[in-house]
């Protein structure tokens, strides 16, 4: 098995996969990518518009294809999309090769996280009802993640430690 030296963020928009992301790319001197920005970067859209003009589906062939492409590096921290663990080849890839943490929030504070930020298309068309139930659903694959960070009650300092505490205790021991 190769060695699990990528950190890989997950969970819904909003939960701060790229903020923590950065954070302890510069606190353990790791490369950073977050698959969203880079697909924005390449395609010349944000991903509101790459749905409303291409489509989820192209979307999220887009986002298999350049989250695979990605996960091939090596001692890098990565921040997927929120659905992007959804899809079954991401998955299996991240928790069979990379270090996973769901950064796991209550649905009231994603809720209001999401409405703040206009740019997310799912968030966008959705209601609070809607939400609460794509949060549900998410969470239930969210689950399979290698580790679960509550992160409700901590200040990012003390998320950024508690990952990179496990990271370092986990890699020695591989």
């Amino acid at each position: 098995m190769e060695t699990r030296e990528n950190i890989v963020f997950l969970g819904m928009m909003g939960s701060g996969k790229t903020s923590i992301g950065l954070l302890i790319s510069k606190k353990l001197n790791l490369q950073f990518y977050d698959i969203d920005h880079i697909i924005e970067k390449e395609l010349e859209m944000s991903i509101s518009e790459i749905f409303e003009e291409k489509g989820e589906k192209f979307f999220r062939d887009y986002e298999e294809k350049t989250t695979l492409k990605i996960l091939k590096k090596k001692k890098a921290v990565i921040s997927l999309g929120g659905g992007a663990f959804i899809n079954k080849k991401i998955r299996e890839e991240i928790l069979k090769n990379h270090f996973s943490f769901w950064l796991n929030w209550n649905s009231k504070t994603l809720i209001h996280r999401m409405q703040k930020n206009m740019k997310r298309p799912i968030a966008l068309k959705s209601s609070p009802s809607e939400l609460i139930i794509l949060i549900k659903k998410r969470s239930l694959v969210y689950s399979k993640s290698k580790y679960k960070i509550n992160c409700e009650q901590l200040s990012k300092n003390e998320i950024v430690n508690k990952v990179a505490n496990i990271y370092e205790n986990k890699k020695t021991n591989c």
